[in-house]
């Protein structure tokens, strides 16, 4: 009786702690990048920063955005909302990071 209990307890903790981790893994990333399937950052940043009026300021916020969130969103502006990583990012002066 005890084995049964314990092998079932066990199996259980496992399934919650897989689950708890895939929803963090989209909750930070937005779209649910795996951690181990990095982005091209200069690929997608050259393509968010296309239309930029200062490409070389926009090209580096990007990056610095897009290694810590594995994210860019899709268009040349707008649609933070499918990276909420990207979009919450400020500066310390509480503007905006991320283009």
């Amino acid at each position: 009786m005890m084995p049964k209990f314990l092998i079932s307890s066990l199996l259980t903790t496992c399934l919650i702690l897989y689950m708890v981790q895939a929803v963090q893994m989209v909750a930070v990333n937005g779209i649910g990048h795996s951690p181990l399937q990095k982005i091209d950052c200069g690929k997608e940043c050259g393509r968010r920063c296309q239309l930029s009026s200062r490409p070389n300021l926009c090209h580096r916020a990007c990056g610095t955005c897009c290694k810590r969130c594995n994210c860019v969103p899709p268009g040349t502006a707008g649609n933070q909302d499918v990276c909420p990583c990207y979009a919450k990012m400020t500066t310390h002066g509480g503007r905006k990071k991320c283009p």
